[in-house]
């Protein structure tokens, strides 16, 4: 299962965010999220459990604990969406008039 982990302090590191997560079973790979223009963490990030049990557990303990002195957000991560445009939609700027 694939999770999402929001609210991480801008310090936090995926070494740290592994440990949080490894008392509730295998961790497949974590990866928090850089901006690529500051090098900074956006902060969040995803934790990959291969057993959905064990991420389910971890996410009903870690959802609201605090680490690095904010408490965290954790979910199962919803689907990226596909398409055109940043969030996954097509650009819809209405209807076009001709310009004179």
């Amino acid at each position: 299962m694939k999770i999402y982990v929001g609210n991480l302090s801008y310090r936090t590191t995926e070494d740290e965010l592994r440990a949080a997560f490894e008392p509730f079973g295998n961790v497949g790979s974590v990866d928090i999220i850089i901006d690529r223009e500051t090098g900074r963490s956006k902060g969040f990030g995803f934790v990959e459990m291969p057993s959905d049990a064990e991420a389910q557990s971890a996410v009903e303990a870690l959802d609201g604990k605090e680490l690095g002195g904010r408490p965290l957000r954790v979910n199962e991560a919803r689907p990226r969406p596909t398409g055109f445009g940043p969030r996954g939609g097509r650009f819809d700027r209405g209807p076009q008039t001709p310009r004179n």
